[in-house]
């Protein structure tokens, strides 16, 4: 059903949204009206700036790893492991920022932890053993990490609920530039620049958005919502100790859980395609060559950029239909019914094709054939992970920021550990093999996205985390 919606019924669904009466607004959504349209926009694209360096960040490594490698006299499969530690640096960056966010307020986390980059990209750049690549790799990540979690917080800070998924789409389609051009970047850096000088040079793009960040950020959290504003008295420098890991208790619920594991399924997908790149296009097709290597991640990026703007709109258009038929009434998991088509559908497919194509068609069309897979798998997977992104902080928008982060954070960790074993997957059962089982993990998925949609008030009612009404969304 919802694949026979264009996206040309968007102004109609607008129109509709205002002057149907069983969509009145309620008296909360005044709350959303501190910031003019245009200031929103400025906010939106400046938090989605500070998501597009953290991305380029996490990405531009991959294709440096073979250099990287033989500079420091390592085998790529050891220099590796500074991806698995990027991932986990994520995870717990993640939780870390979004915590002290709910009680610090949204800018200054931002603040916080654009040293941590700035200094940890110099590191990386200084690096001369692997030890020390670990180290600086992970304090990099680390304050880059809370990006993705604290721009999706403040997006709930501004956007009401039934525009939250169109700006989250916003926020990604420029992220995901950074993921888009990030391996070409990165590859043509270490080709015929230096990997070193790349990342002097992040530790200065970090430095420049930190500065943007003090000179035109506003604190956007909802006023009297902030922990340090509830106390009665403070000091002028107010240290208090927030547990990170009690973020992680939001996913007792079975709600949360299953799209945080929805989520970690889709993005397994992606990174079984783009992670051993170098080992499977590159070997297949002949292809040595960094910056090359590094541009077939464009149409991954591309898909990406291409799914989440389709996704946010549509979860929009879907939550808007659905309450028009129950006369006002909200079911939070009326957005993910907007994910069928990608997860159902060109998930599988494009993972699965890519590894039979590798495997049995050599040449140009193989490569063309492989390039058309890349972009499939981008637009299925944000069709999916951006109507989960939304239905988080829709069903605990005062802990929004939290429950991205903790869903992050546990997925980030789930894919820390099966990203060690991709390579050596391949090695072991083949190109085709490894990423069918990755299409059939994709489709159990979304099998549970169904029995979330289907039972998800019972889901919600068996644990009650705070979970958000209409009156307070």
């Amino acid at each position: 059903m919802v694949a026979q919606w264009p996206i040309s019924v968007t102004v109609r669904d607008v129109w509709l949204a205002e002057e149907s009466p069983m969509l009145v607004p309620i008296p909360h959504e005044a709350v959303y009206d501190r910031f003019a349209p245009d200031q929103k926009r400025w906010i939106l694209s400046r938090v989605s700036f500070v998501g597009l360096l953290a991305m380029f960040i996490q990405v531009t490594f991959v294709p440096s790893i073979p250099r990287i490698a033989k500079d420091l006299d390592l085998t790529d499969a050891v220099v590796s492991l500074a991806f698995s530690i990027s991932i986990f640096a994520n995870a717990i960056g993640a939780l870390i920022w979004a915590s002290y966010s709910s009680f610090y307020g949204r800018r200054t986390i931002y603040l916080w932890g654009m040293p941590f980059l700035c200094v940890g990209s110099c590191g990386v750049a200084l690096s001369a053993s692997l030890q020390s690549l670990l180290f600086w790799r992970f304090v990099q990540m680390f304050g880059c990490s809370g990006a993705l979690s604290l721009g999706i917080g403040v997006i709930g800070d501004l956007y009401k609920l039934e525009e939250r998924g169109t700006a989250i789409g916003a926020f990604f389609s420029i992220t995901l530039i950074g993921y888009t051009v990030a391996p070409f970047v990165g590859g043509a850096a270490t080709q015929y620049w230096s990997w070193r000088n790349l990342h002097y040079s992040i530790g200065a793009w970090g430095l420049l958005e930190m500065l943007f960040i003090y000179l035109s950020l506003p604190e956007t959290s909802h006023p009297g919502t902030l922990g340090i504003d509830k106390l009665s008295s403070r000091r002028s420098i107010h240290i208090v100790w927030i547990n990170p890991l009690s973020t992680l208790w939001l996913l007792r619920s079975p709600n949360l859980f299953a799209v945080m594991l929805v989520t970690a399924l889709m993005v397994n997908t992606m990174y079984v395609l783009v992670v051993p790149m170098a080992y499977t296009i590159g070997v297949q097709y002949g292809i040595t060559n960094e910056a090359i290597i590094g541009a077939f991640f464009l149409p991954n990026g591309l898909g990406s950029f291409t799914g989440t703007l389709i996704a946010g709109r549509l979860s929009d258009i879907v939550i808007r239909r659905w309450r028009q038929k129950r006369r006002g009434a909200w079911c939070p998991e009326d957005r993910l019914k907007a994910t069928w088509i990608g997860g159902l559908i060109i998930v599988p497919l494009s993972i699965g094709a890519s590894g039979l194509i590798t495997t049995y068609i050599g040449g140009p069309i193989g490569l063309a054939l492989n390039i058309l897979c890349l972009y499939a798998n981008g637009v299925g997977v944000d069709s999916v992970t951006n109507p989960i992104n939304s239905y988080n902080v829709d069903v605990v928008h005062s802990r929004s920021a939290e429950a991205t982060a903790a869903c992050i954070a546990s997925w980030s960790l789930i894919l820390s550990a099966t990203s060690t074993v991709i390579v050596p997957s391949i090695e072991r059962i083949g190109v085709a093999w490894t990423n069918i089982i990755a299409a059939v993990l994709a489709i159990i998925g979304q099998g549970i996205i169904f029995l979330t949609i289907r039972y998800g008030d019972h889901m919600r009612a068996s644990i009650d985390v705070g979970f958000s009404t209409i009156e307070n969304n």
